[in-house]
């Protein structure tokens, strides 16, 4: 009569134990993939992420912001991006195409660290308990990421990039050095002189941003599985990080020619980003 009986107790505790453990196991792998990344870690990566990027990329940089500069001189001096580093190289030997670079370096880590930091703080804030960002929050991340690096900055940064560059195409620079070209922007134009084309900056970092981290969550999550947990290498990050950058540069190139056109040495003849946008089309056409 016993031995019934300790064959169902034993069964019970078996069955109440291993219920107990799966209801654990399954409360761990969702604390996990729920876990939180705190915002630190990605201000130390975006900042070393950022000095890199733009000691890889500044020679590009210098040629779109020579040629759009260029494009609405009386006699504009390049054909095209070839023959703009045939030019400089020829003249300035090869690391002309690096003269500003100062300017952006001392803005692109801090730029790096705001962008990425903003996105994980957003990112912890929206996503489900699962850890993953639904695709209009990953939007709105990506968003608000922008306009805050665009605020902080972004824009200071960039108005003394597009100076210097500007300046240093003059017959007769004005600018000695990046500190120097600070100091006297100030002098002459105040604070303020760091920041036009604010708009501008703020539509062009916001739907740069917006565009670059949607695409490149969208294909992370792809290549996932939608297991958040799922490492999918250095490689594929690398390639999925280079066509979210390309699809952010095709997305709002025509509100960079506007910021840089706002930000050049020539900013006075706009009256505000509107009116540039208006004059840039009147007389140069949508393309």
């Amino acid at each position: 009569m016993d031995s019934p009986s300790r064959d169902l107790r034993s069964a019970r505790a078996h069955f109440i134990s291993t219920g107990s453990s799966r209801r654990l196991g399954a409360a761990s792998a969702a604390a996990t993939r729920g876990k939180k990344r705190h915002p630190a870690k990605s201000i130390l990566a975006g900042g070393i992420s950022g000095g890199l990027e733009i000691c890889m990329t500044f020679p590009t940089e210098y040629v779109k912001t020579q040629l759009q500069l260029d494009e609405h001189s009386a006699q504009p001096r390049y054909r095209g991006p070839l023959h703009c580093v045939r030019v400089t190289v020829k003249e300035h030997g090869f690391f002309g195409l690096y003269r500003g670079l100062s300017s952006l370096l001392y803005g692109s880590i801090p730029k790096s660290s705001v962008r990425f930091a903003t996105f994980e703080y957003m990112r912890n804030k929206l996503m489900d308990e699962n850890g993953r960002l639904s695709k209009p929050y990953t939007l709105l991340a990506g968003l608000t990421a922008g306009v805050t690096e665009a605020v902080l900055v972004v824009c200071p940064m960039e108005t003394i990039k597009v100076k210097f560059i500007h300046d240093q195409t003059q017959p007769k620079p004005k600018f000695k050095g990046f500190l120097h070209g600070v100091r006297e922007i100030v002098r002459q134009e105040g604070i303020a002189g760091t920041y036009q084309g604010l708009t501008a900056t703020i539509l062009k970092q916001g739907t740069n941003q917006m565009i670059r981290f949607f695409v490149f969550m969208s294909l992370k999550n792809w290549l996932q599985g939608n297991d958040p947990n799922r490492d999918i290498g250095s490689v594929w990050t690398f390639c999925i990080g280079g066509l979210a950058g390309a699809a952010s540069v095709f997305g709002n190139t025509p509100i960079d020619v506007v910021k840089t056109r706002m930000q050049g040495l020539d900013a006075a003849k706009y009256k505000n980003t509107w009116d540039c946008v208006v004059k840039i089309a009147r007389n140069e056409g949508f393309l």
